[in-house]
C-alpha cells in the first residue's frame, strides 16, 4: 500500500472514530438535536403557506440541506481544527509520515458523516411533512448526491485554511460564523441571488456556497422554478466545474496552510496556547 493511500485509510478510521464519540458526547447530540428540531419546526409551520401554487416549506428545504453542507464543510472542520491545534492533536499528526494529510481526511471523513447524518433527519422529516419534495427519478437522485460529495469536497479546505488562520478555538466559532453567515447572505441560498445588486450576484457566483444552494434546488424542485435563477435554468454542467475546481484547489490551498501551521507548532507552543486557554475559563 502506497503511503498516500495508507495516509487516506488512517484519515477514514479516525473520522469514524470521532463521529462515534459525537455519538455519545452529550453536549454535541444535545446541539444536533436542538438545531434539527428548529429546522424541522420551520418546515412543519410553512407547510401550508403557498407561493405560486408551490408548498413554501418545499422552497425552503433544498435551501435548508445546502446550508447544512456549507456549514457542515466550513463551521465545522474550521472549529474541529482550531480546537486540535490547540490541544496539542496536530502536533502529533505532524510527527507521523503523511499525517497532515492524513488528518484533513479525517476532517472530511468526519464532516461527510455529521453532514449526510443532519441531511438525512431533515430530509426525511420533510418527505413525511410535505408533498412532492423527492427527487423525481434518477437523475434528479443522482443531481442530489453529486452536489451533497462535491460541495463537501469544496467546503472542506476552505474550513481547513479558515481553522488553521484562527489564533485560537475560542475565536474560531465567531469568525467562522461571521464569514459563513456573510457568504451565505450574498449566495441567494434562502432567497433569489437575483434580488442583489449586479456587482454582489457577482461575488456571490464566486464562491462553492451559491453553486451549492442552486445544485440542491435543482434536484428537488420542479423545472419551472429554475426561471427565478440567473440565466432562467439549472446550470448543471457550470455548477460541477465550479464545485469541481473548489474541491481542487481548496485540497492543495489547505494542505499547504496546514503543513506550514504544523511546522510551527512545538510542545512549549502547545503548553502556552493550553495555558491561555484555562485562563480564559476562569
Amino acid at each position: 500500500m502506497s503511503p498516500d493511500a495508507y495516509a487516506v485509510r488512517l484519515g477514514a478510521d479516525r473520522g469514524l472514530i470521532e463521529f462515534r464519540h459525537m455519538l455519545v458526547s452529550v453536549p454535541e447530540m444535545t446541539w444536533t438535536v436542538l438545531i434539527n428540531i428548529a429546522f424541522i419546526t420551520v418546515l412543519f409551520f410553512q407547510r401550508d403557506s403557498r407561493i405560486e401554487g408551490t408548498s413554501l416549506a418545499a422552497l425552503t428545504l433544498p435551501s435548508i440541506l445546502g446550508m447544512l453542507v456549507a456549514q457542515g464543510g466550513f463551521m465545522g472542520v474550521a472549529g474541529k481544527l482550531a480546537t486540535d491545534r490547540e490541544d496539542g492533536t496536530l502536533l502529533r499528526a505532524r510527527a507521523v509520515p503523511n499525517g497532515v494529510f492524513g488528518y484533513l481526511v479525517s476532517q472530511l471523513t468526519l464532516a461527510t458523516i455529521v453532514t449526510v447524518f443532519n441531511i438525512a433527519i431533515i430530509f426525511i422529516a420533510g418527505l413525511l411533512l410535505l408533498d412532492g419534495v423527492a427527487p423525481d427519478g434518477v437523475g434528479d437522485w443522482l443531481t442530489l448526491l453529486w452536489v451533497i460529495a462535491l460541495g463537501l469536497l469544496a467546503t472542506v479546505p476552505l474550513g481547513a485554511i479558515a481553522g488553521g488562520l484562527v489564533k485560537s478555538a475560542a475565536s474560531s466559532f465567531g469568525l467562522t460564523f461571521l464569514s459563513i453567515s456573510v457568504l451565505i447572505a450574498i449566495s441567494g441560498i434562502f432567497y433569489p441571488i437575483t434580488g442583489l445588486p449586479g456587482w454582489l450576484q457577482g461575488i456571490g457566483q464566486v464562491f462553492p456556497i451559491y453553486w451549492l444552494g442552486l445544485g440542491m434546488r435543482s434536484a428537488l424542485l420542479d423545472d419551472a422554478a429554475a426561471a427565478a435563477e440567473l440565466g432562467g435554468g439549472w446550470r448543471t454542467v457550470e455548477t460541477a466545474v465550479v464545485l469541481a475546481v473548489w474541491a481542487v484547489v481548496g485540497m492543495f490551498l489547505a494542505l499547504g496552510v496546514l503543513r506550514r501551521m504544523a511546522r510551527g507548532e512545538s510542545g512549549s507552543v502547545v503548553e502556552a496556547r493550553r495555558e491561555r486557554a484555562l485562563q480564559r475559563g476562569y
